[in-house]
């Protein structure tokens, strides 16, 4: 299915939940039941928002906003730093 067959409604879609909702983290599984869309629909519509840097794929499979801030980073010890930076002891 090539691009030009993904509607740019259901595209304009996904893209408002994302900018709706910040933090918004879905693995394509999640994606498919949120939005009731087939495996090979999905996938069309999530490359298609990475290919256009409006999403990111990150280290875990899910997708996120390109542009979201980043979540403050936990250290080993379960502790958290001003602006994310791990703490060491």
């Amino acid at each position: 299915m090539p691009r030009a067959e993904i509607a740019d409604a259901l595209l304009n879609r996904v893209k408002s939940e994302f900018l709706e909702m910040p933090g918004l983290c879905l693995t394509e599984s999640q994606a498919r039941r949120l939005w009731a869309l087939d495996n090979q629909r999905c996938a069309l519509v999530l490359k298609a928002l990475v290919e256009a840097r409006f999403l990111v794929r990150t280290g875990n499979g899910s997708f996120a906003r390109f542009d979201a801030p980043t979540r403050a980073r936990t250290s080993a010890h379960g502790r958290r730093s001003p602006g994310g930076a791990t703490v060491s002891n």
